[in-house]
């Protein structure tokens, strides 16, 4: 297994339709993935911010940050800098792009709805992106700033795998209480199977999730207390290849 602190650039999975839910190709490693420009349009959220950059095209005025008819004034540009793993004109182009979807500052939970019924036009999305704003709102305040929207995707695309796995663990435990729960783990799964699952090759059955949380827990629930804490989640999913390739499922669908 890799060192936690080194990290694991790029897209973090094949495309939806090569995505093997439940576990990896057979006769196949979880190898360490590679960022590339094309691995980093895979994520949906960063597709649906560059394309209205590019819609818009590339306008100097934002080279700082700056806003003047706005609700919400996202940080600086050092400063987001400092704090993420992207580089200056990277954020550059993600912000112009949040800020022609999203005047206000803001992103809501109808936005993520939005974005995701864009690239899964053919599954319910609601549950997911319901989800998956959660994970992003880190304060319970029903809106999402820059700031939260680029920390959490420089973690997804650049972060450590010890970095990835706090913030699976994170959307994994839905109500915030420090651990996940089976009926937990069993809403994402279900929520992304609703999503994205039946639409996959190979084609996915209708009792996959519940047999991937089953697989999950039994190796997870190292003290059979009936939850998982995030040192059993990270240290599970550090020692077994099998469980780091089966989570990168939610991870194709960021």
């Amino acid at each position: 297994m890799q060192p936690e602190d080194k990290e694991v650039d790029g897209g973090l999975l094949p495309d939806s339709k090569e995505a093997i839910p439940g576990g990896q190709a057979e006769g196949s490693k979880w190898q360490r993935p590679r960022f590339s420009r094309k691995s980093l349009m895979k994520c949906c959220l960063v597709k649906w911010i560059i394309a209205s950059t590019t819609q818009q095209g590339p306008d100097s005025s934002d080279s700082d940050l700056e806003l003047s008819m706005v609700r919400h004034q996202p940080e600086g540009l050092e400063q987001l800098q400092a704090r993420t793993q992207f580089t200056r004109k990277e954020l550059q182009s993600l912000y112009r792009g949040f800020k022609n979807e999203c005047p206000s500052g803001l992103v809501d939970e109808e936005t993520f709805k939005t974005i995701y019924s864009q690239f899964f036009p053919q599954g319910d999305v609601t549950m997911y992106a319901h989800f998956l704003f959660n994970a992003f709102d880190m304060d319970r305040s029903g809106s999402i700033r820059f700031e939260d929207f680029v920390l959490g995707l420089s973690v997804l695309l650049r972060g450590s795998v010890t970095e990835k796995l706090r913030w699976a663990f994170n959307l994994y435990d839905i109500n915030k209480d420090g651990y996940i729960t089976k009926e937990e783990m069993m809403a994402i799964m279900t929520s992304i199977y609703n999503m994205m699952g039946r639409y996959t090759f190979p084609s996915v059955r209708d009792d996959s999730p519940f047999e991937h949380v089953e697989k999950f827990f039994q190796k997870m629930d190292r003290n059979r207390d009936g939850v998982v804490t995030i040192d059993e989640f990270i240290e599970t999913c550090q020692k077994d290849e099998n469980i780091m390739s089966s989570m990168q499922l939610f991870e194709n669908v960021i």
